[in-house]
This record gives structure tokens, C-alpha cells and sequence, in this order.
């Protein structure tokens, strides 16, 4: 699982088997450690939720994705899903789900579990 984050903006990117995984049970974790703390991050699936939100409590940042988008996401050529949270009166927060695909350009990263490119060239 990766995560980007820039300004109000988190993108998570997940594998073949993260994206199986999580239809399966609900849940992914991973965790980032340094000297003094970790920061974890999250995906966890809601029932009663009409849209992709997130929290960030105790150096967790959790995104919530709704039962009826991940149940068949593993079959199908969906790509993602993003939602605008608002967190305030001035400031929204950008949540992006997506697919990781392998790269077109090269690259040391293992791939082997990325789901195909759609595009076959840059």
C-alpha cells in the first residue's frame, strides 16, 4: 500500500492482492517507524457510508471506504474512487483510492503484484 500526501490532498495506492485483501476482510494496515513514534495508515471498510471520509487519531490516519464499492473491486476495470471532505469552513480535504499499475517507465520497484497499465505507452 502507498500513500501520497501533498497539502490537503492523500492518495492511497494499493496491489492486486491489498486491493483482494481488503474486499476480504475489511482491513489493511501498514505502518511507517521512526526513533521516537510510528505513523500508521489505514483502509477500512464501513457499511453506512455513502462516500470515501478519514480520520487521523493516536498517529493512525484511517480512510473509510464504503462495503458497496470495495465488494467487487477486485473483479472489475474501476480504477478508483475519490471524495472532497470538508474539514472546515475554508479547507477541504482530497481523498483518492485507486488501483497501483505497473509503470511505463522504468523503474527498480518490484511490480509484480501492480495491476496492468491501461496505457501501453507514455
Amino acid at each position: 500500500m502507498k500513500i501520497r500526501i501533498k497539502a490537503n490532498s492523500i492518495r492511497f495506492r494499493l496491489t492486486r492482492s491489498e486491493v483482494s485483501k481488503l474486499a476480504a476482510t475489511g482491513y489493511l494496515e501498514e505502518e511507517t517507524n521512526f526513533p521516537e513514534n510510528k505513523f500508521i495508515y489505514a483502509l477500512e471498510v464501513v457499511k453506512d457510508s455513502a462516500e470515501l471520509s478519514a480520520s487521523f487519531l493516536h498517529n493512525k490516519m484511517t480512510m473509510l471506504v464504503t462495503e458497496s464499492f470495495v465488494k467487487d473491486w477486485p473483479q472489475n476495470e474501476v480504477v478508483g474512487l475519490d471524495a472532497s471532505l470538508k474539514v472546515s469552513e475554508d479547507h477541504s480535504l482530497y481523498l483518492l483510492l485507486e488501483k497501483d499499475f505497473v509503470c511505463l517507465d522504468d523503474t527498480t520497484e518490484d511490480q509484480s503484484d501492480n495491476f496492468e497499465n491501461p496505457n501501453k505507452t507514455c
